[in-house]
């Protein structure tokens, strides 16, 4: 089953348990996987995680913003939905195992100093694929490399 399969038989689950906050969170990625089916890139599995990934994201930082700005009630529902989507997701790496990655990654493109960062970022990615944050990625490539 595809994710686009998926997530139509999750919208439907949802509407009949009438559970409003998953419809609305599944309903946030069925339109993006629309979009992506319309685009020049296409509909694939890379792509629709990506897509979905950019989307957990986005409700993670809004519920940071509406926890800053004193707004308890739009933080839960942000996060309620990122709980949601992060479920589409392939599970995330450990620090540990993003670190191993890492230092396999310098071995492999002989860095030493912090002027090879980019090489390193473009070598663990194609390893890493979408199971941790590209922040979180770069701050231990810095601290390996430091």
């Amino acid at each position: 089953m595809g994710i686009e399969e998926k997530i139509n038989a999750d919208v439907k689950a949802s509407m009949l348990a009438k559970d409003a906050k998953r419809l609305e969170a599944v309903r946030a990625i069925k339109s993006v996987i629309l979009y992506l089916k319309t685009s020049p890139e296409g509909l694939t599995e890379e792509s629709a995680t990506k897509a979905i990934q950019k989307e957990f994201k986005k409700r993670k930082e809004t519920a940071e913003i509406y926890m800053q700005q004193n707004r308890p009630d739009l933080a839960e529902v942000e996060t309620a939905q990122a709980l949601i989507m992060e479920e589409y997701l392939p599970k995330q790496l450990s620090e540990d195992e993003i670190k191993t990655i890492i230092k396999s990654a310098i071995n492999e493109v002989g860095a030493n100093s912090a002027a090879d960062m980019g090489k390193v970022m473009g070598a663990a990615n194609k390893v890493i694929a979408g199971r941790a944050d590209g922040k979180l990625v770069a701050q231990f490539v810095k601290e390996l490399l430091g």
